[in-house]
């Protein structure tokens, strides 16, 4: 039975005192930085400022691919930004991303520093960086970025959308989760449909469309995302798990998902990162 709403919107909206939920202290309707701090700078190359959400995760995996594949380039420092307490809004973390949202990533390799940010153009950067991960011409390279801003694009409605009103919202509601759980099948049943027919998501070869897509959807169907394996029916979805569990058995993938990571078991935390043995 739908909930009956009680609420009716204002002429002119006002941000409320508090609106509730995981995130409720760091919620805001205005850009910019709340304090001064600058971020700190290592060694490396390349200095990630991230946390290993499924966004994060993206470009660490994508570094240690690199890595793996003899790119030694690619050597990176990360740096924890821990969003729950608002790290992201400081003036040197603005200034990398005016968006306050990690991944976001400085480029000290050349002669001027280039920030990045947004994990789909980081990992386009550095595909592009080191001719790795991406075609580099004709219908294989457009199939990959198909299949990129196809998660950049839908992964909102999993993310904002169902994982904010299953798992973090103060209360559930019916309407909410029906939609966005009907929005998020939809999408895992075009992926698997996808996966059908091919090895990895954009063909034979793996990609960044691969990285940018695994921490999500192969999350959801390896149970590591929001609790819900059982609330979407994941078993039903046999081919992104086949493909969900090869890229899981990846050494790269492996280290990736530890970097950032201030949750979960112990021993698969790795809150800084600025050299392999960190990972070993």
């Amino acid at each position: 039975m739908a909930e009956q709403s009680t609420y009716v919107p204002p002429q002119v909206w006002t941000p409320p005192a508090s609106s509730g939920g995981t995130f409720a202290n760091i919620n805001r309707p205005v850009a910019g930085p709340t304090h001064e701090q600058e971020l700190p700078v290592g060694k490396h190359p390349f200095q990630l400022y991230s946390l290993a959400t499924p966004n994060g995760v993206k470009v660490t995996i994508m570094l240690e691919e690199l890595l793996a594949a003899g790119h030694s380039g690619a050597e990176y420092d990360a740096w924890l930004i821990r969003i729950n307490e608002g790290t992201q809004f400081s003036s040197g973390f603005v200034e990398v991303n005016p968006n306050s949202k990690i991944p976001a990533l400085l480029d000290r390799s050349g002669d001027t520093p280039v920030r990045v940010f947004e994990s789909g153009s980081i990992l386009m950067h550095l595909a592009e960086k080191f001719g790795a991960f991406l075609p580099k011409e004709g219908a294989a390279r457009a199939e990959t970025l198909n299949w990129l801003f196809w998660q950049m694009g839908s992964a909102p409605f999993v993310g904002g959308g169902f994982g904010h009103f299953y798992a973090y919202a103060p209360e559930k509601f019916q309407y909410p989760i029906d939609r966005y759980a009907m929005e998020t099948k939809r999408q895992l049943d075009v992926l698997d449909r996808q996966l059908a027919e091919h090895r990895y998501v954009a063909g034979d070869e793996y990609t960044i469309a691969d990285m940018a897509i695994w921490p999500w959807y192969g999350g959801l169907v390896l149970g590591q995302l929001y609790d819900a394996a059982e609330f979407l029916s994941v078993h039903e979805y046999k081919h992104i798990k086949r493909w969900a569990d090869e890229i899981a058995a990846r050494p790269a993938v492996i280290r990736g998902r530890k970097v950032n990571r201030s949750f979960g078991p112990e021993q698969d935390q790795v809150h800084e990162r600025h050299s392999a043995a960190d990972l070993d």
